[in-house]
């Protein structure tokens, strides 16, 4: 039986993180906040419900909306598109910019950074070359750090690339695998809420908002993607994961024949 403070807390993080918990979710969403909650002493979701109109509510909240973020990624996943940017989106944007203005990319919800280091790789593997900016935000403070840190398992390093790429984009260290610097030059790592104030990021050329949608509600699809699109440039692109899709929803974009998961302004 679902935790009779699950209702509660559900509406609070989705409120927060916009991830939409079903009422299956109770068990899950109690494990997920069974560290802080032993760490506070409290048995039940409903205790841990609790304490949000306290003062420490707001702390506790930005505590349970990093808890509950799915944080799973990988080097090139879901590949092809990732390919299809660096291939064939980046040369049609570097003919269309002037010389020396660097292409500026967003990887919302880019968790330990893998995503960005990505598409740094597979640009240079593509040959372009056109200075790289790329953004990655997440609302996780932890995930953002690992990011900027650039240091990965030999688990990590075993999902999604070849010997080659590992020898030529890692170097290896006592704790684990680090990117290399001609690849961490090209991005750079901040706290963001996808709901919050964006105002502050700028235009961008590129948005991977790959395998986030798939967390969200409708509304909350449509409020996300309209939020990124009011900062994708003119002629830029936001790329989705492999599952997601647009269709259905009031969304002011429309597919790019021929590139499976990229779209542009309609």
């Amino acid at each position: 039986m679902t935790d009779a403070g699950f209702n509660e807390i559900a509406r609070a993080i989705r409120a927060v993180s916009g991830l939409a918990l079903s009422a299956d979710k109770g068990y899950l969403l109690k494990a997920r906040l069974a560290p802080m909650m032993k760490q506070r002493g409290l048995a039940s979701l409903t205790d841990l419900a609790s304490r949000l109109p306290t003062a420490e509510g707001p702390a506790l909240l930005r505590e349970m909306a990093e808890a509950t973020t799915t944080n799973e990624t990988s080097f090139f996943r879901d590949v092809t598109p990732l390919r299809q940017i660096a291939e064939v989106v980046l040369p049609e944007l570097d003919a269309a910019r002037p010389a020396g203005a660097p292409i500026r990319v967003w990887s919302a919800a880019c968790s330990s950074g893998q995503e960005a280091y990505s598409l740094a790789m597979a640009a240079e593997e593509a040959g372009s070359r056109r200075r790289l900016d790329i953004l990655g935000t997440d609302l996780s403070a932890a995930m953002v750090e690992r990011a900027r840190a650039g240091l990965y398992t030999a688990f990590e390093m075993e999902r999604g690339l070849s010997t080659a790429q590992r020898t030529r984009w890692f170097r290896e260290e006592r704790s684990g695998w680090r990117v290399a610097e001609a690849v961490r030059r090209c991005c750079r790592f901040e706290v963001l809420n996808l709901l919050g104030d964006l105002r502050s990021l700028g235009t961008f050329d590129i948005v991977l908002l790959r395998n986030v949608l798939i967390y969200f509600d409708p509304p909350t699809k449509e409020r996300v993607v309209a939020a990124c699109a009011a900062h994708l440039a003119p002629d830029g692109v936001i790329c989705l994961g492999a599952t997601e899709t647009l269709l259905g929803l009031q969304a002011p974009l429309a597919p790019v024949a021929g590139l499976r998961g990229v779209w542009r302004r309609a």
